[in-house]
């Protein structure tokens, strides 16, 4: 591969212990020269219609989409597992009942911190509020706050230097800007991501800000969740998507080798061409998985609606029940008693009759703290995590 010279950053040195690195600080964005759009036509239209796709799909659901926590909660998952965190979405909505299962393990609390970071983000977004170096902080305070790495300066950009791969100091694949420099590259990030540049279509932009924020590593720990956080932030914000329901990181997870591969290129050659193609082909792919599992989703809440209608009960007590199922997937009575406004016992003989009829499952085989999962529900939703779970 041909090195492009001026695309390249600039190295520094930076002592960790008795060690001096090489320190990498990446040179301002746009690439320099710029990119060379033509070779990308094909897949950045693909790309444009498939996000067009899906955000036509959500503007058609009711509002709020009732899946869309359970999008959100598939992406913290599978962005998780990306950073090493080994939990399943059925682990995650036990963690969120309100029925004690023991102690929570690590992987569960970082997939929660995850969750809790997107919606904080978006809520802010949604207030008005522009994507900034603070809002960056506040997001990555509430990603590690309660988690692995509450220990490891939550909300506040790294004091010292780090390094990828390798086992000690010296010895690292890559090592990002020494820490006196990182507060200055994220805000030159935050002012692109603020310049209008009519040249850059705005898939290209977030592909450019994903890769430069990786090759910032402003935190000590999580700067990969949050990397990929910014491709919704930043879609989002620009009103591409007017939901967060673009599950990227499955595409990135089943990549996983090339993905790092690929932001290593990068730096060592200015290969931003290849970067652009392989993430506008996550893009197309998983804007069209989205869709997909919206579409068998809608099918399945329309047709146990259906099943419950032709029963002939009290629609006021089961349709609620119901609609919450299809907001949290798997829920504990008390919970859902208070949520609904409901008597414990009504919401238990709901979901006993939703039971019979084959809708909700009973996950815990106790005659007490019975949890129920809407199983049909969390099948779809599980499409795909499970071949990413290595």
């Amino acid at each position: 591969m041909t090195h492009n010279p001026t695309r390249l950053g600039r190295y520094e040195n930076t002592i960790v212990g008795e060690h001096t690195m090489r320190a990498y600080m990446p040179p301002s964005l746009p690439p320099d020269p710029p990119i060379a759009l033509a070779g990308l036509h094909a897949i950045l239209a693909k790309a444009d219609q498939a996000l067009g796709r899906l955000d036509g799909f959500t503007v058609a659901l009711p509002e709020p989409p009732p899946f869309r926590s359970m999008y959100v909660r598939k992406e913290a998952l599978l962005s998780s597992r990306i950073d090493g965190a080994q939990s399943s979405l059925a682990d995650l909505l036990l963690f969120e009942t309100d029925i004690p299962l023991g102690t929570p393990t690590d992987h569960v609390t970082a997939v929660s911190g995850c969750v809790a970071a997107i919606e904080f983000g978006m809520r802010r977004l949604r207030e008005g509020e522009a994507l900034s170096a603070q809002l960056l902080k506040d997001v990555h305070a509430v990603l590690i706050g309660k988690g692995p790495g509450q220990d490891k300066g939550p909300g506040e950009f790294r004091r010292c230097a780090v390094w990828i791969g390798g086992t000690r100091a010296g010895h690292g694949r890559f090592v990002p800007p020494p820490p006196h420099l990182v507060g200055p590259a994220v805000e030159e990030l935050i002012e692109f991501i603020h310049t209008d540049h009519p040249d850059l279509p705005i898939l290209v932009k977030a592909a450019l800000v994903q890769a430069q924020f990786e090759n910032i590593q402003p935190f000590l720990v999580g700067n990969g969740r949050l990397g990929r956080m910014l491709i919704s932030f930043l879609l989002c914000e620009q009103g591409v998507l007017r939901e967060p329901m673009l599950f990227s990181s499955l595409y990135l997870k089943q990549n996983r080798q090339r993905y790092y591969e690929l932001l290593q290129t990068v730096r060592e050659f200015g290969a931003w061409e290849d970067w652009l193609a392989f993430f506008l082909r996550g893009i197309v792919e998983t804007a069209d998985l989205a869709i997909a599992g919206g579409c068998e989703i809608q099918r399945l809440f329309r047709r146990d609606h259906d099943k419950i209608a032709a029963v002939g009960w009290t629609l006021a007590n089961a349709l609620p029940v119901h609609a919450l199922l299809q907001r949290r997937g798997l829920i504990a009575i008390p919970g859902a008693a208070r949520e609904l406004g409901l008597s414990q016992p009504t919401v238990a003989s709901m979901l006993v009759r939703l039971a019979q009829l084959g809708i909700a499952k009973e996950t815990t085989g106790r005659r007490r703290d019975r949890i129920y999962a809407y199983d049909a529900y969390l099948n779809i939703l599980n499409d795909g995590t499970e071949a990413a779970a290595a």
